[in-house]
């Protein structure tokens, strides 16, 4: 799953060549993409999020199918996003490769059923965090520096980690 070709998909589509004449001061903020492994692929997703600061709101397009789909956000952060710059050249592809070698170097146990990357910019930084859900109820956590090519974090963690169990007392 190249980055650049869904990119270029959604650029030239009359869709969004539409939202962006009726709004040339939108710009990309964020991207999602999913990779379904139970489905062989069947349950992909690749989404571009725009923001529009005349209007403080986030407006995104499904670029996985033809035609893109342009849908309405409904983004609960009112703050300003910032804007990415859209040339990458990364392969979802590679980066999960890298994190299954990082699994396997960290005795991580289980199969990866789906992972989900959020492309995002954070105090000028661009950065991949993707959530990865293992057939084991564990789930992974890893941030992937773009510019670098590496992981810069990575954890492991049970679905039950998520859950604060309390004990019902006596009555």
């Amino acid at each position: 799953m190249k980055f650049q070709f869904y990119y270029e998909k959604l650029l030239d589509s009359p869709e969004y060549q539409k939202f962006k004449k009726e709004h040339p001061d939108a710009y990309a903020c964020s991207g999602f993409f999913v990779i379904d492994r139970e489905k062989d692929g069947a349950n992909d997703k690749v989404c571009f999020d725009f923001w529009l600061p005349k209007y403080q709101k986030m407006y995104s397009f499904t670029v996985n199918k033809y035609p893109v789909e342009f849908v309405n956000v409904e983004n609960f952060e009112k703050r300003a996003y910032e804007e990415l710059s859209m040339n990458y050249s990364f392969d979802l592809k590679e980066v999960e490769k890298k994190i299954v070698e990082r699994a396997e170097a960290e005795n991580v146990k289980g199969k990866m059923q789906k992972l989900l990357f959020s492309l995002q910019k954070l105090d000028g930084v661009d950065f991949l965090v993707a959530t990865v859900f293992m057939s084991n109820m564990a789930m992974l956590k890893v941030t992937y520096d773009i510019a670098e090519e590496e992981i810069d974090a990575f954890e492991k963690k049970s679905f039950l980690d998520m859950f604060s169990i309390k004990k019902k007392k006596d009555l």
